[in-house]
């Protein structure tokens, strides 16, 4: 397999992420620098990046229900929480370094997914495949049909063009929002254009993921619910 699909399957990030690696001479086959995301390898070749040698792991996919006040960052040295820390592997998955395939905002809570599959996680991020999530969101008064009419048009802000698959009222002042773009802190600049405020933001699916779990607990995702995150509703 090329070296970017194999970086990616030994978990180191996603695809891109491990291109911009290889291009930044960080990675090396066999002792010799590769600068060449395309260079094939097999498991045989010692592939290291940053001088630590990788190899493919068996895949583990997890579901967490983040709480508020949890980062989605692996290494921010100044996070107090993260939400990786909630999830503590056992055995032979003990080693394995998971990432998150997107991130919810440290005030934000609800579905995440962690993985060491890099190819899963550019299905479910990439824009292309527009996978939808959906969020429950509160807020601090109810937005006015002008400007849901707004939203739903599409809104500029900060040089980006934000645009909801769908905004539903559900119950006073609480929304449900489906997007199928990860945007930074997205919802929340729809809410502030809407003249209103976030009260509390949650993420209760993925594609047709259902979040089934309590707040700070996890568990492992079955070949079932990984098909479900891909599908949208």
């Amino acid at each position: 397999m090329n070296l970017t699909k194999y970086l990616s399957s030994c978990g180191v990030d996603s695809r891109r992420k491990c291109a911009e690696l290889i291009k930044g001479g960080n990675v090396a086959v066999n002792g010799s620098v590769v600068i060449q995301p395309a260079t094939v390898v097999n498991e045989s070749d010692q592939v290291a990046v940053n001088g630590k040698n990788v190899a493919i792991p068996s895949k583990v996919y997890i579901m967490l229900n983040k709480p508020p006040g949890y980062t989605c960052t692996n290494a921010d040295p100044f996070a107090t929480h993260k939400a990786i820390d909630l999830i503590q592997l056992q055995g032979k998955e003990s080693g394995i370094r998971l990432f998150s395939a997107g991130r919810l905002d440290k005030e934000s809570e609800g579905l995440l997914i962690f993985t060491n599959d890099g190819d899963y996680v550019e299905q479910l991020t990439h824009p292309s495949k527009e996978i939808s999530k959906e969020y429950i969101v509160t807020v601090n008064h109810e937005i006015t049909q002008q400007k849901l009419s707004e939203l739903h048009k599409g809104i500029k802000d900060d040089g980006e063009f934000l645009k909801p698959v769908s905004i539903k009222l559900i119950k006073p002042k609480t929304y449900s929002f489906i997007l199928n773009e990860g945007k930074k802190r997205e919802i929340r600049r729809m809410v502030r254009y809407a003249e209103t405020r976030t009260v509390k933001l949650r993420r209760i699916a993925i594609g047709q993921l259902q979040m089934d779990i309590a707040p700070g607990k996890w568990r492992h995702l079955n070949s079932a619910d990984i098909k479900k995150s891909l599908l949208n509703p």
